[in-house]
């Protein structure tokens, strides 16, 4: 084809294109969002920044590692760990070891026209004197009223009238794909925009449970810390607070706090000064194919209890160890990581049905929830034991357990630990460990080596059993698949 004929038919396809588009608009039929313009966020921006504040100031630490203490947990690489070693002259921690000054760098947004300010705990968190900057460059000094480490959250207050503020938005309605704008002070560069789409909703991060993140692909680095998630309604439906980074810098993985978790938690800061969370009292873990058909379910879904914590609300409504949950006070439990959240926001001393599967049967038990506490530290001294060689037919060696060594790992009369693996047998095939201490196998408790022995012998070929143990003080359902012929 010629060059002409070529470019008539590129013109024709546009036209095409054009007026397909064009007809579909006019007879109310959806168009493909990738014909449609893109958004301006120039409008938005101008009518938000407004109410998005630069934080500064300086904090005493004692040395570098009380400082990190003081942050939340990170996930690994966060640039958010080492913001002041990178990004600010400082002394050498080691060469004053009593105390040093570190600067403070991050952002915030007003929330009521006498001077309520939302921003991240860890921005202003130790001995701080801080600073809030307004857009015209206005500077008043802050006081902290209240912070939530859970959350990462942190209230503040400023003395002044009128301010304009940011209005709040509803997080239970976002959808992945949908547009955002994120206001910040990266860097010191204050009042910097960036825009992306959401990601990924309900992330869960290492150790932290009752927040379900929002994941962005808007650039978020250090300094942004507790700046506004914005939809293009100009609401905030979250509070940028980590990235995911191995280079120290942004590389396309934020996560913000979703804003009706910073509502709840806000409005406790402000009335009370703290935070209460409601509490169920067990450990949960994820399903996986092999554990759903083990619990004769046809795919993954719920919350499987490996552990229920003595004389807890979820204990005196009568839940135990292989319970799956599935619904909670009316919300479907998909993953494991939906359930903290929905607990953690229920009202303490309120009942809620919790729907579960027990033995292949659906059941609902009200749970009356309770006040969340600090967790008791648990010992880490490992047991000795007295060998007993049973269980050949998976290939380990295990051992009863006594009384003392119970106690110190907190189970009850329960549990044998394994010594050793036959690395070719069929407990090491399927992921069994030395120091792994057996609580349940099959749908039988395990108190000691004989009973062990009668369920292994009991235990049917060629589908997945599971399997309840205790593994570094942490409770753990998986599976054991014993070939045909064993």
């Amino acid at each position: 084809m010629s060059r002409l004929g070529r470019t008539w038919a590129s013109l024709s396809l546009l036209t095409l294109l054009a007026l397909t588009t064009q007809a579909c608009a006019q007879n109310g039929v959806a168009v493909n969002p990738r014909f449609e313009r893109l958004p301006n966020f120039s409008q938005l921006i101008e009518h938000s920044a407004p109410a998005v504040v630069s934080i500064t100031g300086v904090r005493t630490v004692s040395n570098a590692s009380a400082a990190q203490n003081a942050l939340p947990n990170l996930p690994p690489n966060s640039p958010f760990g080492q913001f002041f070693k990178h990004f600010f002259d400082q002394q050498n921690p080691q060469s004053q070891p009593q105390q040093s000054k570190e600067r403070i760098l991050g952002s915030g947004f007003i929330i009521s026209p006498n001077g309520y300010i939302v921003t991240n705990r860890h921005v202003v968190v130790g001995d701080a004197q801080i600073k809030v900057r307004l857009l015209d460059r206005h500077e008043y000094p802050a006081k902290v009223i209240g912070m939530d480490k859970r959350t990462d959250l942190a209230l503040l207050k400023i003395d002044a009238k009128n301010l304009p503020t940011l209005p709040l938005g509803n997080s239970s309605h976002l959808k992945v794909g949908q547009w955002v704008l994120a206001i910040g002070n990266p860097f010191g560069f204050d009042y910097s925009a960036t825009q992306g789409i959401i990601s990924a909703l309900s992330r869960n991060l290492p150790n932290e449970n009752y927040v379900p993140f929002i994941q962005t692909d808007a650039a978020v680095n250090p300094g942004n810390s507790g700046g506004p998630l914005l939809n293009l309604q100009g609401q905030v439906i979250g509070v940028n607070s980590q990235i995911y980074t191995s280079s120290g810098g942004f590389m396309g993985l934020s996560f913000a706090i979703p804003i009706n978790i910073v509502k709840d938690v806000i409005n406790q800061l402000r009335a009370h000064g703290k935070v209460s969370y409601g509490w169920l009292g067990v450990m949960v873990q994820d399903m996986d194919q092999n554990l759903a058909q083990s619990f004769g379910l046809s795919q993954p879904e719920g919350a499987l209890v490996a552990q229920v914590e003595p004389h807890s609300p979820a204990a005196k409504a009568g839940l135990k160890a292989g319970d799956i949950i599935l619904e909670f006070n009316g919300s479907k439990i998909n993953r494991s990581a939906d359930l903290p959240p929905l607990v953690g926001a229920t009202p303490v001393g309120s009942s809620v049905p919790v729907v579960i599967l027990r033995d292949g049967k659906r059941m609902t038990v009200e749970v009356t929830i309770a006040a969340l506490t600090q967790p008791k530290s648990k010992s880490s001294n490992q047991p000795s034991t007295q060998q007993a060689d049973q269980g050949g037919r998976l290939g380990m060696i295990v051992e009863n357990l006594t009384a003392a060594q119970r106690q110190q790992l907190g189970i009850g009369n329960r549990g044998v630990l394994i010594s050793g693996l036959d690395p070719n047998g069929v407990a090491a095939q399927n992921g069994l460990a030395p120091g792994d201490v057996i609580l349940k196998f099959g749908h039988h408790v395990i108190d000691n080596t004989t009973q062990l022995a009668e369920a292994i012998k009991q235990a049917p070929t060629g589908q997945p059993i599971p399997v309840l143990i205790m593994r570094q003080q942490t409770p753990l359902y998986t599976t054991v698949t014993i070939p045909k012929g064993h």
